[in-house]
């Protein structure tokens, strides 16, 4: 379970700093299509980097929600990664394609369906 959430953490902050450097080029006026759509594209990347902690944060304590979260960030990730790949750009491509492989196959370990299985609080919702 460390190592699934650790990979996450991993990505949300690879996603943060790819988000820094974005707001960055965006602020030093790199030519965009359109301005708002860069904007909301800063401000999507930086939406899913604070998931992606939350989901990390959350799977590390146990919670079961947490693993068809981190099974559909990794999904995207594979997604993002084959064509990167296929591509001819073999590093960024294998650095998206083993941590998500990794995370997938350790999020079906019995080890881990065992230990997230908590699904809220002691107190009741409502």
């Amino acid at each position: 379970m460390v190592v699934v959430a650790l990979v996450v953490a991993l990505e949300a902050t690879v996603l943060l700093a790819a988000a820094g450097l974005y707001g960055y080029q965006l602020a030093v006026g790199s030519p965009v299509l359109s301005f708002w759509g860069a904007v909301f594209t800063l401000v999507l990347l930086l939406a899913f980097s604070v998931w992606l902690y939350s989901v990390a944060v959350f799977l590390y304590r146990g919670y079961r929600w947490t693993r068809a979260a981190a099974l559909v960030a990794q999904l995207f990730a594979l997604t993002i990664g084959f064509p990167t790949l296929s591509n001819g750009l073999l590093i960024p491509g294998l650095a998206m394609l083993l941590p998500a492989i990794t995370a997938i196959v350790l999020l079906f370990q019995n080890k881990v369906l065992r230990y997230a299985s908590r699904t809220g609080g002691s107190t009741p919702a409502l």
